[in-house]
């Protein structure tokens, strides 16, 4: 009798939910239009038909992402609160020096999403040709090219200052407040140099108004088969030299294992998927599914490798 009464009270009592069966929730820490914003589109809107339910963006800027970050970072580890970030999550809390988490406790990566590397530019009348005559004046002229970029511990500064490091070249680097600017005044010729993301500076490099002399990808890029990587060219210090906006989409920490593979899965297929790839391909990214132990080796690839230098040379948010 006693268990007929439990078996009765199994069939009354409802079975545990699958995850994931309400809508859920990605951050993107910065303001409507940028590269992270962008890509949590793109990932949300193949992300709700891969796992059947309502996936919605959520923009909450400040603190170069600190922000909105912080929220996610304080939420319920239960796959129902996500967000994307870049390797910014490292540099940032380091440039910044107050974050109010730390990243490596904070988040559970689930999977990389999409990578974004930079390109080295003069104006097309430049004496400079090559990036080797471009290290060279480093070298020879110390601080007397000037480069311009998109703003103190942006992904362009970060570039150059790994460049420099590699190569014992000197520049007098001018931070502006996004990217656009900065490559106005390189086309109108008040500065003779820039560094920037491939997807911005696409069109004017097209447009022949800037000429790139490498990009800073592991490979050749389709969209600029001429251009070098800064690897290829073998520059002394500079051999095996890559560096790229990386996003990845993440949780909270101490996310179940059943939902963190789940989610994980999902990603896979969203990333795989051809519409998606070329959405990202058309931005000039590469689409790059990952598992969660690779995405945190980037992270850690990034503290190692930048995060000394930022402290080295004492740069902080403007």
């Amino acid at each position: 009798m006693l268990l007929g009464l439990l078996a009765a009270l199994a069939l009354a009592w409802p079975a545990a939910a699958e995850f994931p069966d309400k809508p859920i929730r990605i951050m993107a820490p910065y303001a409507p239009g940028g590269n992270i914003d962008v890509t949590a589109r793109i990932v949300a809107d193949k992300l709700k038909d891969v796992l059947g339910v309502t996936v919605l963006v959520e923009n909450k800027a400040g603190a170069s992402g600190m922000i909105g970050s912080d929220v996610i970072a304080r939420s319920a580890p239960d796959g129902y609160n996500l967000l994307v970030s870049a390797n910014s999550m490292v540099d940032i809390p380091a440039i910044y020096g107050n974050a109010p988490y730390d990243w490596r406790t904070a988040f559970q990566p689930i999977s990389h999403i999409q990578a974004v590397p930079g390109v080295i530019l003069v104006t097309p009348s430049s004496p400079i040709k090559t990036l080797a005559e471009f290290i060279k004046i480093g070298i020879d002229k110390p601080n007397a090219l000037t480069i311009a970029d998109s703003g103190v511990g942006t992904t362009n500064h970060i570039i150059e200052v790994l460049l420099s490091a590699g190569s014992g070249a000197q520049y007098t680097l001018v931070h502006y407040k996004g990217s656009g600017q900065a490559s106005i005044d390189v086309i109108a010729g008040q500065v003779p140099a820039q560094i920037d993301q491939v997807n911005s500076a696409l069109p004017y490099i097209k447009a022949g108004k800037l000429r790139a002399l490498a990009v800073t990808a592991d490979r050749r890029l389709a969209e600029l088969p001429d251009v070098p990587t800064v690897k290829e060219l073998g520059i002394k210090g500079l051999e095996d030299f890559t560096y790229a906006t990386y996003t990845g989409l993440f949780g909270p920490a101490k996310m179940p294992p059943a939902v963190l593979k789940k989610l994980n899965e999902a990603m896979v297929k969203v990333m795989t998927d051809p519409a998606v790839v070329k959405r990202f391909a058309d931005l000039t990214a590469e689409a790059r599914p990952s598992t969660p132990e690779e995405l945190a080796a980037l992270l850690d690839k990034e503290d190692r490798q930048v995060v000394p230098l930022i402290k080295k040379l004492g740069i902080k948010a403007e």
